[in-house]
């Protein structure tokens, strides 16, 4: 009898230990249910399984760290973990965590970079979506070491951030963002010949960003460009505001002045008879394009409308008539929109 019960004693207890036990891990791998609100979870590049497990633990995201670790260990994915920010919704087990942190997506912030922001703008657009701060995306755009690195040979990396809508990690660095943004420059400009003109392809750049800022209308974006190519090639000074502006972006105030006309920088083109020396924002595939295959006509002078659209003139004398026209004139001044008073037959603005 003593031999019978040791027996089932030694049969049975392992088996319902066993069963426990397998009961146990089922329950902390599929039945346990994270009970709280929607949570980001971040991974740190580099990050090992340990400090991952003991944090999941922590933050109450898995039932046992150490059945989290068995588990891992089972399905050989302990180094598989991808770092980025990782969205856990509430009623996740830990199957499915897993599943979330080795084969889903990051959460990324999405930001759209309008076209003709220049560095500062983009800064301030980029630190406002928690992306990057404005003082170290600056720091790295001015920087002309980190530009050469990228392939351009300039002074700060202005005009070849492309104008697009990205997707960034939140824990992107300022070089990660600049290279992505270049590398879509490169792409989108990667079919234009930059052969046909006697400028540099920075030089192109450079004047299509001037091109971009003078106007909103992608119509008028060729014979802005033939206008500036037609001082250029007379030596006369482009005469461009906005790159005086961008000359002292950082000090101006909003109010153009005569004094600012004046001004000595390398970006003003009331002083200097030749381009700046490098862009003024970053422009889009059809700024440049337009610098490639600019409008030909005589044009040497254009005045805005006030509705987004410009006369264009030959001689000083009728740019002096337009310019008392629509700058001096007040009724041309107030009140107008080009995007209202300017739809194509399906009500769209143009843009």
């Amino acid at each position: 009898m003593l031999k019978k019960t040791l027996w089932l004693f030694l049969f049975w207890a392992p088996l319902v230990g066993a069963i426990m036990v397998g009961v146990r891990l089922y329950y902390n791998i599929y039945s346990w249910q994270y009970a709280g609100e929607e949570k980001i979870f971040k991974i740190s590049p580099g990050e090992g399984f340990s400090s991952i497990n003991y944090r999941l633990g922590k933050e109450g995201l898995i039932s046992s760290t150490k059945t989290f670790h068995r588990y891992a260990q089972f399905k050989e994915i302990m180094t598989k973990f991808k770092s980025g920010h990782f969205k856990i919704p509430s009623k996740t087990n830990m199957d499915s965590l897993i599943n979330i942190l080795i084969l889903g997506a990051p959460v990324t912030a999405r930001v759209t970079i309008p076209e003709g922001k220049n560095i500062f703008e983009i800064g301030k657009i980029l630190e406002a979506q928690g992306i990057v701060s404005y003082e170290q995306f600056i720091r790295y755009a001015k920087d002309a070491n980190f530009a050469e690195h990228l392939g351009v040979s300039a002074e700060r990396i202005e005009g070849y951030l492309y104008p697009d809508t990205y997707q960034f990690s939140p824990e992107s660095t300022p070089p990660q963002v600049i290279q992505a943004m270049v590398r879509r420059f490169n792409e989108k400009t990667a079919n234009l010949d930059f052969s046909v003109t006697s400028l540099s392809k920075h030089q192109v750049v450079t004047l299509a960003s001037i091109v971009e800022k003078e106007t909103g209308a992608s119509s008028e974006r060729p014979v802005i460009a033939g206008v500036f190519w037609n001082r250029l090639i007379k030596k006369m000074r482009l005469q461009s505001d906005p790159t005086t502006i961008y000359g002292i972006y950082e000090n101006f105030n909003g109010n153009l002045r005569k004094a600012d006309l004046l001004a000595s920088t390398p970006y003003n083109t009331y002083t200097t008879s030749d381009l700046p020396i490098g862009p003024i924002c970053n422009p889009g595939v059809e700024a440049i394009s337009a610098v490639l295959s600019p409008a030909r006509h005589n044009y040497l002078f254009f005045v805005s409308q006030n509705d987004g659209h410009h006369v264009f003139t030959e001689r000083y004398k009728d740019h002096l008539a337009a310019v008392n026209k629509f700058q001096k004139e007040r009724a041309n001044r107030v009140g107008k929109s080009w995007r209202d008073l300017h739809k194509s037959s399906d009500g769209s603005a143009e843009k």
